[in-house]
Formats: structure tokens, sequence, C-alpha cells
């Protein structure tokens, strides 16, 4: 007896409730002692380490006042007017209520005297809801006892950051509740049932909560931050991945039913049967993820570790769990639909049938204009712009957001926001002299001394913040004081943080991208023992992948008006589509070669398109759907996320599991399975060898 024959017979025998109540109570056991996730209130931690702007950050601690942040109260009037001696009174008297009555500098005028700002000290250790607490406070003191003609707003460096964690409160409770019933509805729709899509549901949920405590317990281990955006994603996941096996292991255990007497030997065929594909498709999955860890940018590390550990964890209770549930139930559990022994083949019949059929009946002439629609839709990356400004990155108000908009609208573009430039003091005159001629500097001035050899600088760039003409002057800063003997200049700040994100996104997307083709290349060789078939399968998903982020972006520039693709959505829109995509094709194409032991190639992937139909198209839909609902948080680069990976499975369960991959196995025919042997079946059709489990 084989290992699978076994695990079938553990998961399915009459004492599988026992291990069902272990998997329980082991669930039960990581969720308690993990305890809460502490930081799903913060904002993805996006700029690496090893970054100048990074090292700019930890450095400054060592002036005076370097532990500290400014937060930036920002004062016009309701009515558009110039500032009065008394608005300017008020606004001091604001400032003072926000530092609790401690002295500061008053506050600056704009040239067109419309608006003031001021900078109120925060203590930079602040972040999550501490943070957005403080935030609260200062805005509350700012507005007690403000005259009704003023607007105040609070704006700077912390206040983004409170304003994104405030976002988050309660969005991931939201995105859990809605995502629940996304899924509850699509397993009605598909199992016709009242009573079935509650084992499955329960299931995966369970394995949702237990998965965040993995990842909360991970992130204490690792010093890895579970933000609020990867907690998201990585729920999307696990609910997504868990409710697609599920649902391939209960479509097979439905039509084992029709060939079994008893509910049990049926469930043991169907989950001997599946195991390995959902196995070798999980695993594929987490591999690819787990190529993230070599990453620059620390949210795509956090990501590649948890959501690798919550869909292992997705794995886990569908295996072993949802077989005793199932097991328990008996067939009624399909009520009203309930499958009887009738030895029916639904492989010859039905309306994915008579698409297959088709298909293979006149493959070229049906998957050329597929590809080339394909190449088409991935055109559209030609005309994608990449890379959202601070300002761009909420899906929803912020006043963080409306502060900076009315600083640029009446103060020179980085007034509220200057880059920090370090450089050895004994350099001062020629670092002084380098920032005075550099292009795209409005203003530069010492703000203060190390006392341990070094000096800061205070740069106001002429260019709205992380736009490309801060970027232009920030590498222009950079070669300009580079080229200071002995300066040991650095420059840091909010724009040269964004620049440090872009260019480090922009590696780890030339690293990660061949090294998760490479994973899912070389799972599929060790799966199938063809190559053809692998070579195959990798190109059209990779395409299908192309064409959903070409299309997606055009989706997101010309429907939803978003300015542009934030940094991430390219190499994670990449790694889902391409990851999750060749997990239907694992479906199909096991499914494929079982058939094709006797039935020959073609006739067998007909037969695998007719059975697997219903189930992928389903999963597909779930999917894709669970994907969409990103949309609830409100960073614009999740609701982007949502919309390509949304677009992309739909294409991948519609056109290339439905269309591409059958007719490139029906113009390539039995060499598909090169350099497997082969051998001819009962019906006297060659057929391929059984596959590798």
């Amino acid at each position: 007896m084989g290992v699978w024959d076994r695990y079938a017979d553990l998961v399915t025998g009459r004492r599988a409730w026992a291990l069902l109540l272990a998997v329980v109570l082991f669930g039960a056991l990581i969720m308690g002692l993990a305890g809460s996730n502490d930081s799903s209130g913060q904002g993805p931690k996006s700029l690496p380490d090893s970054a100048e702007s990074a090292r700019v950050a930890t450095t400054v601690e060592r002036f005076p006042g370097g532990d500290t942040a400014a937060a930036v109260l920002v004062a016009s009037r309701a009515d558009g007017a110039e500032l009065s001696p008394q608005d300017l009174a008020a606004v001091d008297a604001a400032a003072v209520r926000m530092r609790s009555g401690g002295e500061g500098a008053p506050a600056v005028v704009s040239p067109d005297h419309k608006a003031a700002l001021v900078a109120v000290p925060v203590p930079a250790s602040l972040s999550g809801f501490e943070l957005s607490d403080k935030v609260a406070d200062l805005r509350a003191a700012a507005n007690r006892d403000a005259p009704a003609q003023l607007d105040f707003q609070v704006t700077g460096g912390p206040a983004f950051g409170a304003d994104i964690a405030e976002s988050f409160s309660g969005a991931n409770v939201l995105l859990l509740v809605v995502t629940a019933l996304v899924v509850m509805v699509l397993l009605i729709l598909t199992y016709r049932s009242p009573v079935l899509w509650l084992l499955p549901l329960s299931v995966v949920a369970f394995a949702d909560r237990v998965a965040t405590g993995v990842g909360t317990a991970l992130s204490q281990l690792t010093g890895l931050a579970f933000d609020g955006s990867t907690s998201g994603i990585t729920s999307v996941l696990v609910f997504g991945a868990g409710t697609n096996y599920a649902l391939l292991l209960v479509s097979r255990y439905r039509d084992e039913l029709h060939h079994n007497e008893s509910h049990r030997d049926a469930l043991r065929a169907a989950v001997r049967r599946a195991a390995p594909a959902i196995l070798a498709s999980n695993a594929t999955v987490v591999m690819a993820l787990l190529t993230l860890l070599l990453a620059a940018l620390p949210n795509t590390r956090s990501l590649g570790a948890f959501a690798a550990a919550g869909l292992v964890v997705a794995l886990v209770f569908v295996l072993l769990a949802l077989p005793p549930l199932l097991a328990l139930c008996g067939r009624k559990v399909f009520w009203p639909f309930v499958p009887r022994p009738d030895e029916r083949d639904e492989a010859q019949s039905g309306v994915w049938y008579s698409i297959a059929r088709g298909v293979v009946r006149r493959p070229v002439l049906v998957v050329v204009p597929v590809l080339a629609g394909l190449l088409l839709c991935a055109s559209g990356l030609l005309v994608t712009k990449v890379g959202l400004a601070q300002t761009e990155q909420f899906r929803v108000r912020a006043e963080s957001v409306d502060g900076l908009d009315t600083l640029a609208a009446h103060f020179p573009s980085g007034t509220s926001d200057p880059a920090i430039v370090l450089a050895r003091t004994d350099t001062r005159a020629a670092v002084q002299a380098a920032l005075d001629h550099t292009e795209g500097v409005s203003r530069a001035s010492v703000s203060g001394d190390s006392g341990s050899g070094l000096t800061r600088w205070s740069v106001v760039l002429d260019a709205p913040p992380a736009s490309a003409q801060a970027f232009t002057t920030i590498e222009a800063l950079r070669s300009e004081l580079r080229a200071i003997p002995g300066s040991e200049a650095m420059v840091g700040g909010s724009d040269a943080q964004a620049l440090d994100i872009r260019d480090s996104a922009r590696r780890d997307q030339l690293l990660v991208i061949p090294l998760i083709l490479a994973v899912i290349l070389l799972v599929l060789l060790a799966l199938l023992r063809a190559v053809p078939a692998a070579l195959i399968l990798v190109a059209v998903t990779v395409l299908s992948a192309l064409a959903a982020l070409g299309l997606g972006s055009l989706v997101s520039d010309h429907v939803f008006g978003f300015p542009a693709l934030d940094t991430n959505v390219p190499l994670f829109g990449f790694l889902f589509l391409v990851a999750l995509g060749v997990d239907y094709t694992i479906f199909l194409v096991v499914r494929a070669r079982e058939e094709a032991e006797r039935h020959g190639t073609v006739d067998g992937m007909v037969r695998a398109v007719s059975s697997t139909g219903a189930v992928i198209t389903s999963a597909g839909v779930v999917l894709a759907a669970v994907f969409c609902v990103l949309g609830v948080l409100p960073l614009i680069t999740l609701t982007q996320l949502g919309i390509v990976v949304g677009i992309g499975i739909l294409l991948d369960t519609f056109v290339v599991r439905t269309v591409a991959v059958p007719a490139l196995f029906a113009i390539l025919g039995d060499r598909i399975w090169w350099p497997g042997t082969h051998h001819s079946d009962r019906s006297g059709k060659e057929a391929a060898p059984a596959i590798a489990h």
C-alpha cells in the first residue's frame, strides 16, 4: 500500500473524527499561543534598511531633536482670502495647544499670504494605532477654540502614517466578512445545496484564523512586519486557494459517488486521486512565494513569508479536516441533489465536452486568435505608468493628503517636506556650494550639527513630492555630493525614500520574476516529467499574466481613474497570476494524463476538460471574486492588485485553460509527453504513462 493510499484510509476511516478533533485542537492552541497581531493596523514598510535614505533616517537620530518627526499644521481661510494678523495669532495659538504649551517657531506665511504652516514635533518612535491616536489628539487640539473662518489641516510624515493606520482600522475585519460572504454565495451557487457549503467554508475560515496566528508568531520570531496590507492579502489567498482545494476535492468526491455504494469508498477514491494534484498546486504557489524572501523591499519579504505560511495552513486543513467532516456527514450532505450510483460518464457530455471537442477539432484555427488577443492585451504594458506619489496612495479621503494639496497651492513645492543632506562638517563649504548650484534645489540651509563631526542640511526642492522631477533632483544631488572628497554625504528624506523604494522594486522584479518562473518550471517538470508540456504551460501562463497586467493597467487608468500602477503591483500581480494560474493547469493536466492512459492524449484532454470544467470554472470565479474584495481596503495598490489578479484569473479560467491549453495539446499530440515512454491502451490508442506522484 502506497503513501497516498494510507493517507486516504486515515482521513476517511471510521476513526477519522479523532484526526479532525486533533487538528481543531492544534489550531486553537496556535491561536491561543500567538496572541493578537499588533502590526495589523500599520501600513506596509517598503524602505530597505540598506538604502541610503534609510541610513540617513538612522543617522539623523544622533542630532538634537533627531528622535522626533514633524507634523505640519496648515492654515488657510475658508473664503480663500489673505490671512489677517488675527488669523496668524490664532494659528500660533493652535500650535501652542498642539505642543501642550511648549515653545516653538512662529508660523511661516506663504508668499501669497493665503496660507501658513507651523511644524509640531512628534516622537519618531510612534507607529500604528499609537501614532494614529497622537495625530488625532493634535488635530483635536488645533481645532479646539479655532476661529470659524480658518481651516486647519495636519499633514506631514507622521500624519500620513496615522492616516494609513486609521484607514486600516476595522478594514481587515470588513475584508474577512465580505470575503466570507462572497465565498458563501458562490459555494451555494456551485453546490446548489443549503448544507454542503458550510463544510468547506467552516474549514477555510478556521484555517484563516489559524494562519493569522501563525503569521503573528512568525512576525515575533523573524522581526518581519505582519502589517495590515500583508494580513489582508494573506487572508485573501487562504480563502481563495483553500476554497479552490475544497472545490476540487468535493467535485471528485461527487463524481466517485456515482460509482460507489459506500460514501466512504467514494471519498477514499476521491481523496486518493485529488490530493496529489492539490499538494502539487500548493507546493507550486508556496515555493513561488518563498522566492520573495530574496527581495530587498521589507514588505515584499513579509508577504512571501506570511502568505506561504498561510497557504500551508490552508492545505493542512483541507487535506486533514475536510475529508473527516465529509466522511461523518455521508452523501446526504449534497441534499437536495444527492448523487446516487448510476455509472454515468460525465466526461462525454455537457457544455464543456462540446467546447473541448470543438477546440481539438481545429486547434490551429482556434489558438492563433486567442494568443493574438492575449498579446494585444499585454501591449497595454507599453503605455503603463508605474509609481504612485505619496499623495496618490489613498483610495479614500485623508486629511494628510488634503493638507499637502493646500501647501502645494500656496508654498514652493518641497516646503512641507524638505530633503535631508548629511555630510562631514569639515566639508561644509563645499557641500553648501554644491547644494546651491544643483538644478532643482529651491533653498538649502544648515539645520544642525551632530556633535560627532556631521552637519545636517534642510533642502527644499522645486518639485512636487515623489514626482519624476523630484527624483531627478535627488539623483543629481547624490551625484554632485559624491564628487566632494571626504564629504561622506548622504541624501535622505521622503523624496529620497520614494526613489530608493522605486529602484529597489525594479531590482526585485529583475531578480524575483525569473526565479518564480524557474521554480514553477521545475515543479511542472518534476510533476509531469514531460518537457514540452511544462514549457508550454509556463509560456501560456506567463502570456496570460502579462495580458492581465496590461488589461488591468488600462482598467485602472481609464475606468477607475488611478494615476499609475503602484510599484508593488507588477511583481505581486505577476507572482499571483503565474503561480495561481498554474494551479488550474495542474488540476487539468493531471486529469488529462490520467485519462490519456486509457483514451490517448487528445481524447484524454477532451475528457479532462469535460470532467474538470465546472469545478475549475467555479474555483476561478471564487478566486477572482475574492481578490476583487481587496478593493474594500483603503490603499490604491490593493485595489489595483485585486483588479489585475481578478482579470487574470478569469482569463486563465475561461481562455487559457479552456481553449489555449487543449488546442496546443491537440497540435502536439503524444509528443507533448516527451521524453516519457508511451504504451497502447486497450482501445488501441497510444497513451501517456501514469503521472509520477
